[in-house]
C-alpha cells in the first residue's frame, strides 16, 4: 500500500509518497506566497496552501497505482490562527507562528493572568507566535471577525478539514495552541474561557496516528483514489519531524534545521521546565516532549547568502570557511524576534566582533555558529532539569550541510546521527499514515523499522574545547543588547 505525508511549511507545501515498507516513491513541493502586511506580522492565505497542496497531490501521484493509496496524514506549521465562519469560510488571513504582533497580549497572560496559572493550565507560558494571544488580539483589534468565528484551526488541520470535513486536531499541533491541557490531552477551560471561546468552537482533538475519517468523495474523484483513502490527524511539524527520524521514546533527541530550528527531547512522562523556557508538549507517539524553539535557523543563513551577499551556492561559500572555533565575530540569529529561552520578540539580529581584517567567510561562519549557538542555549536549560543528552538526530535543510552539521556537534559536544532521509515532517506524515492504516502496530514499531543512521559526526574533543570559550562569550551578547533592542522599537 502507498502512504502519503503532506508537510505544510511556512514558504511551501511538501508532499511525500511512501510504500507500506518504508521506501519514498515521490516527492513534490509546491510554494506558496507570505505576506508582511505590517512590520513583525506574518500571514498566509490558507486556501493557497489548499489549492498548492491538491495540485502537489496530483503530480505525486503521477505515474503510481492510485488504488494502492491508503492513507493521508501532516506535518505543518504549528501556532498558526485560521478562523472559520458558519459556512466554514475563512474569515481573515492565518496569522502565522513568526508574527509578533501579540506582545501586549503575551504581557497580560503572563503578567496579570499569571505565568504560574498558565503554566497549571496548559505546562507552558505564553510566546508571541502562539495562538491563544493571536484570538486575544482578534478580539480587541477585529472585534467584527471575532463575532463570526464559529470554528478555531491550525494550517495542518484546515487542509485536513477539506480533505475529510472533519474538523480536527491532534495533541501535539494543539499543545502549542495555549488553549490545550497538555498533561490531560484536553482542551482547557480555563483558557478557553479567558479567550473568550467556546469548546464547541474548537477542533475534535486525536492522537497524532489516529483516524478522523476518510476522504471525501469529491476529492477521491479528483485525485482518482479510492474513497476509502483513511486521513489521519498528523502531527505539528516538529514532533512529525521527530517521528520521521526515529525520536520516539524516552530520551531521545533530534535538531531541526528549517526555517526555525528546533531541538527535541522525547520523554515518556510528563515534565515541564519551571522557567518555561522550553516547551511541555504532547508528542506524537502517545507520550510528552520538551522542546526549544529558535525562530530563525536555516531563514538566517538564506538571509544572509540571497539577500545581503547575493548568491544561491551556498557550498563555495562555506567551503572557505577553514578555521572552526577561532571567529571573533558573533552573529545573533534573532531575525525575527526570538521565543526559547528568551521569550523576547523585540530581539533583533546582530552581528558583533568586526574588525578591518574580517572577511566574507568570517560572517558566513558567524550566521552559521550563531544558530548553534542559540540551539545550545536550549540545551543548557534541558541540562538544568537533569536531562542527559549523548547524540542527536537531525533533520531539515540545513542538515544537508556537512559543515552545518560538523558546527553543531562540537558547539552542543554531541553525537550527531545523520539518518537515510532527511525529509522530516513530510516522512512523519506518512509514517503516521501508515501507522493509522494499521501498515504498524505503533509509532515506534514504525520508526524503528524504517528509520536508518548512515552516518554519526562524532565532537572533536579539541575543537568542543574552542567552542566552549566561544559560547561564553557569545551567552553575554543578549543581555548586553537586551536593553537597546526594546530602545529600537
Amino acid at each position: 500500500m502507498l502512504y502519503i505525508g503532506v508537510d505544510l511549511g511556512t514558504s511551501a507545501v511538501k508532499l511525500l509518497l511512501m510504500d507500506g515498507d518504508g521506501k519514498i516513491q515521490n516527492i513534490v513541493s509546491k510554494e506558496y506566497p507570505l505576506y508582511f502586511p505590517h512590520p513583525g506580522w506574518s500571514e498566509q492565505n490558507p486556501e493557497d496552501w489548499y489549492e498548492q497542496t491538491m495540485a502537489g497531490l496530483k503530480e505525486l501521484l503521477a505515474g503510481c497505482d492510485h488504488s494502492q493509496v491508503a492513507g493521508i496524514s501532516f506535518g505543518g506549521q504549528m501556532h498558526g490562527l485560521v478562523i472559520l465562519d458558519k459556512e466554514d469560510q475563512v474569515i481573515r488571513p492565518a496569522i502565522l507562528w513568526n508574527d509578533g504582533r501579540t506582545q501586549e497580549e503575551c504581557d497580560y497572560l503572563n503578567n496579570e493572568i499569571g505565568r504560574d496559572k498558565l503554566s497549571e493550565y496548559t505546562a507552558n507560558i505564553a510566546f508571541a507566535g502562539f495562538t491563544a494571544p493571536k484570538l486575544l488580539w482578534v478580539r480587541k483589534n477585529e472585534p467584527e471577525n471575532f463575532a463570526r468565528i464559529e470554528k478555531i484551526m491550525l494550517p495542518k488541520d484546515y487542509i485536513a478539514y477539506r480533505l475529510s470535513g472533519v474538523h480536527c486536531t491532534d495533541v501535539s499541533d494543539a499543545s502549542g495552541m495555549l488553549t490545550f491541557d497538555v498533561k490531560n490531552r484536553c482542551w482547557s477551560k480555563e483558557m478557553l474561557e479567558l479567550c473568550g471561546v467556546r469548546e464547541e468552537q474548537m477542533a475534535q482533538i486525536f492522537e497524532s496516528y489516529e483516524v478522523v475519517g476518510t476522504v471525501l468523495p469529491e476529492i477521491a474523484a479528483e485525485l482518482a483514489v479510492p474513497q476509502t483513502v483513511k486521513v489521519i490527524a498528523g502531527a505539528g511539524d516538529n514532533a512529525a519531524a521527530a517521528v520521521g527520524t526515529g525520536t520516539v521514546g524516552d530520551g531521545a533527541c533530534n535538531i531541526s534545521l528549517g526555517t526555525s530550528g528546533t531541538i527535541f527531547i522525547s520523554s515518556e512522562k510528563f515534565g515541564v521546565d519551571k522557567y518555561n523556557a522550553l516547551h511541555a508538549f504532547a508528542h506524537a507517539d502517545g507520550h510528552y516532549h520538551l522542546m526549544g524553539c529558535m525562530l530563525s535557523a536555516a531563514s538566517c543563513n538564506k538571509w544572509w547568502m540571497d539577500e545581503i551577499i547575493g548568491t544561491k551556492d551556498y557550498a563555495a561559500e562555506q567551503a572557505q570557511i577553514e578555521k572552526l572555533g577561532e571567529n571573533h565575530v558573533y552573529f545573533l540569529p534573532y531575525l525575527m524576534g526570538e521565543r526559547s529561552p528568551h521569550n523576547n520578540p523585540n530581539a533583533r539580529a546582530t552581528f558583533i566582533g568586526m574588525t578591518m581584517d574580517t572577511t566574507r567567510a568570517d560572517m558566513t561562519q558567524a550566521v552559521l555558529e550563531g544558530v548553534a549557538f542559540a540551539l545550545r542555549d536550549s540545551l543548557e536549560v534541558a541540562k538544568s532539569l537533569g536531562i542527559q543528552i549523548e547524540r542527536t538526530k537531525i533533520c531539515g535543510g540545513g542538515a544537508k550541510s556537512p559543515l552545518w552539521k560538523k558546527i553543531i556537534a562540537n558547539v552542543l559536544n554531541l553525537k550527531v546521527d545523520v539518518i537515510e532521509s532527511e525529509e522530516g515532517p513530510g516522512l512523519g506524515g506518512a509514517m503516521l499514515a501508515a501507522v493509522g492504516c494499521g501498515e504498524y502496530a505503533s509509532v515506534a514499531d514504525a520508526a524503528a523499522k524504517i528509520v536508518r543512521v548512515i552516518d554519526t559526526i562524532e565532537p572533536d574533543p579539541e575543537l568542543v574545547a574552542k567552542y566552549e570559550a566561544r559560547y561564553a562569550q557569545f551567552k553575554q551578547v543578549y543581555p548586553t543588547c537586551k536593553l537597546l533592542f526594546d530602545a529600537l522599537l
